[in-house]
């Protein structure tokens, strides 16, 4: 698939139910939006890269970062049941009005901070390589959901995947969760779904170590984990 002119795209709303200003908490002494720009910027991949929000405070915190901010969401483009496919439709709408056009949109979650730039490019090449219109970043499940069991009313517990339930774990399908790392989209059907998962959809697995997506108080305090215990590792010889 040729990729043309490329456009990255941060949404980046300013509330959220379950951690409040969460796209700019600190994480390593900045804010995760920041963490997305970076690796955005060092990737190599991206022509033009904007966050999109609501909040003026968010949108103060990212020109501070000098990242391009051109335009305010409307409100309702920050409740729900508005969700990505919008604001990204919305933020492509705003630059063609500008008669500023992309054939290629990478979106990347604030919310998964350890992607790398190099994760980014991979996922880029990835969809140039497959030829498909939709690629999507996962991370292979810890604990298999094949295994999974649900209450009924009753507090009974009955096997959501009955045909894998005499099943070893390792004998199961692989299965895998989108991380919000990286989704890359065709623009013009993109526009055409209005969907960003839409088949046909290329997978681009990424490790559990770069996969955090961080959505409440004890994903924060993890990724904290996880950064401090990555900065007392001992740096790896040069091979």
């Amino acid at each position: 698939m040729k990729a043309g002119k490329t456009l990255g795209l941060i949404p980046a709303k300013g509330g959220s139910t379950r951690l409040a200003k969460k796209n700019v908490r600190l994480l390593g002494g900045k804010p995760l939006i920041a963490w997305a720009a970076d690796a955005a910027r060092d990737s190599g991949v991206i022509d033009r890269l904007i966050l999109s929000t609501e909040d003026e405070a968010v949108a103060e915190t990212a020109r501070a970062l000098s990242i391009d901010v051109p335009f305010m969401r409307p409100p309702e483009l920050a409740r729900d049941p508005a969700g990505v496919v919008e604001v990204a439709l919305h933020a492509l709408d705003a630059l063609e009005e500008a008669n500023d056009r992309y054939d290629t949109l990478i979106i990347m979650l604030p919310t998964c901070p350890f992607r790398t730039a190099g994760d980014i490019r991979g996922a880029f090449e990835l969809f140039v390589q497959k030829d498909r219109p939709f690629l999507m970043s996962v991370a292979e499940y810890t604990h298999t959901p094949f295994s999974a069991y649900r209450l009924d009313g009753a507090d009974g517990l009955e096997p959501v995947f009955p045909e894998y339930l005499d099943r070893r774990s390792q004998t199961m399908p692989k299965a895998f969760r989108p991380n919000g790392a990286v989704h890359v989209l065709d623009v013009p059907r993109f526009r055409a779904a209005r969907d960003y998962v839409a088949q046909p959809l290329v997978g681009y697995v990424m490790p559990r170590e770069r996969s955090i997506d961080i959505d409440t108080d004890a994903d924060l305090r993890e990724a904290s984990f996880l950064l401090s215990e990555r900065a007392a590792a001992p740096e790896q010889p040069v091979t």
